[in-house]
């Protein structure tokens, strides 16, 4: 079941990498795996607001947040707060583009 969820995103993924013109890129959380908070690293082409989202492995939300960033390189930080150890997908999403990596609660 698992390996079917990571086939279906990594096709989801590789869809929409070949669809869309990227503006957001290098996308990377560290420390990951971690046990209290990590932060999230990207880069976007240009201003504006974006979507931050992490889902469980099951698919369902279990954060959101629309944030507005800047030109460049971007920081988020990111507190597991009640979520239990496991793996999650987080993405940000903008208008033209969504970019979704793993996170690894200890």
């Amino acid at each position: 079941m698992i390996k079917k969820l990571f086939f279906i995103l990594f096709l989801f993924n590789i869809t929409f990498s070949f669809s869309q013109e990227k503006s957001i890129t290098q996308l990377s959380a560290a420390p990951n795996p971690f046990t209290t908070s990590t932060k999230i690293h990207f880069k976007a082409i240009q201003a504006g607001i974006v979507i931050f989202n992490v889902k469980n492995i099951l698919g369902k939300t279990v954060h959101k947040k629309q944030l507005i960033v800047q030109k460049g390189e971007n920081t988020i930080s990111f507190f597991k707060q009640q979520l239990l150890p496991g793996i999650y997908i987080y993405s940000i999403q903008n208008k033209k583009s969504i970019i979704s990596k793993r996170l690894v609660i200890q």
